[in-house]
C-alpha cells in the first residue's frame, strides 16, 4: 500500500474509535449518534458547491450504502445500549474483514494469500475470546449480538461503497453525496423516538455530537478515497487496528471491567488485522 494512503487510513482508525467513543461515553447513545450524523452530512453539504454530481453508475450505490447504514446506525446505538465499548467495539470491527474478505472475494475478485488467511485465524481467536467474561463465561448476549449485527452491516457498506467510489470519476463527489443523505432516514427516526426529551438531550450533548461528526465524516470519507486506490480488504483490516485505542479508551477513562483481557484481545485482532494488511502476495 502507498505509504500516504496507509498513513491516511490509520489516521482514520483513530478517528473513527474517538468518535465511536464520545457516542459511548454518556447520555442517550441514540441521540449523541443522529447528531453525529447531523453534522457529517452539514460537512458534506458545505462540500457540494466544490464538487460535481456523481454519476449516473455509482447513484445505486450511494442509495444502497444509505439504506445500510442505517441499519448500521441502529446497530451502533444498541450495541453500545447494552454493552461496554472495550467489548463490543474490538467484535463489531474485528470481525468485519473477515466479511469484507469474503464479500470481495465472491463480488470483487479480491483473494488473500496464505499469510492472510492466517491472519483471518488469529482474528478469529481473538474475537472467540472477547465473547467470553469472567472464568469463560458467555459475556451478556445483547451486546455481543448487536456487535456481530453491527460487523455485518459494516462488511456490507464497505462493499457497497468500495465499489461505488470506484464507479464514478471522482470519488470526493461519491464520499460528499453519500454523506449529503446519509443522516436524514436515522435523524427522522431519533426526532420521533425522542421527541419528548430531545431538545434537553440536544442542549446537554451537542458539542459531544458535533465533534463526533466532524471526526466521523473524516474518518470514513478518507477510507472511501483509499478503497477507490486499494483492494477493500487490506483497507478494512488496517482500519480495524483502530480497536487498541477503543479498548485503551474503554478500559482507562470509562472505567469499564476486564480491562487487560480486552487490551490483550484487542492487541490480537490488532495483529491479525496488520498481518492481513502486509499478505498480499
Amino acid at each position: 500500500m502507498d505509504p500516504i494512503v496507509l498513513a491516511l487510513v490509520l489516521a482514520a482508525a483513530i478517528l473513527h474509535a474517538s468518535w465511536n467513543a464520545l457516542v459511548k461515553s454518556g447520555g442517550d447513545p441514540w441521540v449523541r449518534l443522529a447528531l453525529a450524523n447531523g453534522v457529517g452530512s452539514a460537512c458534506a453539504a458545505a462540500m457540494v458547491p466544490f464538487v460535481g454530481v456523481p454519476d449516473a453508475a455509482a447513484w445505486p450505490f450511494i442509495l444502497g450504502s444509505v439504506a445500510v447504514h442505517q441499519v448500521y446506525f441502529a446497530f451502533v446505538a444498541l450495541q453500545y445500549r447494552f454493552g461496554d465499548l472495550s467489548h463490543v467495539y474490538p467484535i463489531s470491527r474485528g470481525t468485519a474483514p473477515l466479511l469484507v474478505a469474503a464479500m470481495a472475494y465472491v463480488f470483487a475478485g479480491e483473494t488473500l494469500s496464505p499469510a492472510g488467511m492466517a491472519a483471518v485465524a488469529i482474528i478469529c481467536a481473538a474475537i472467540l475470546s472477547l465473547t467470553f467474561d469472567r472464568g469463560w463465561k458467555i459475556a451478556p448476549g445483547k451486546g455481543t449480538w448487536f456487535a456481530l449485527g453491527t460487523s455485518l452491516t459494516i462488511a456490507v457498506y464497505t462493499l457497497i461503497d468500495g465499489l461505488g467510489g470506484r464507479s464514478t470519476a471522482d470519488v470526493v463527489d461519491y464520499i460528499v453525496y453519500m454523506f449529503l443523505l446519509n443522516a436524514l432516514p436515522f435523524g427522522l427516526l431519533v426526532t420521533f423516538m425522542r421527541r419528548h426529551v430531545l431538545a434537553p438531550t440536544i442542549r446537554l450533548h451537542w458539542k459531544t455530537g458535533a465533534i463526533g461528526g466532524v471526526l466521523s465524516y473524516a474518518a470514513y470519507g478518507l477510507v472511501i478515497w483509499a478503497m477507490s486506490l486499494t483492494p477493500m480488504t487490506y483497507v478494512s483490516a488496517l482500519r480495524e487496528t483502530s480497536v487498541i485505542l477503543a479498548a485503551l479508551i474503554g478500559t482507562r477513562m470509562l472505567k469499564e471491567p476486564f480491562g487487560a483481557r480486552r487490551i490483550a484481545a484487542a492487541c490480537c485482532v490488532a495483529a491479525g488485522v496488520v498481518l492481513l494488511q502486509f499478505s498480499r502476495g
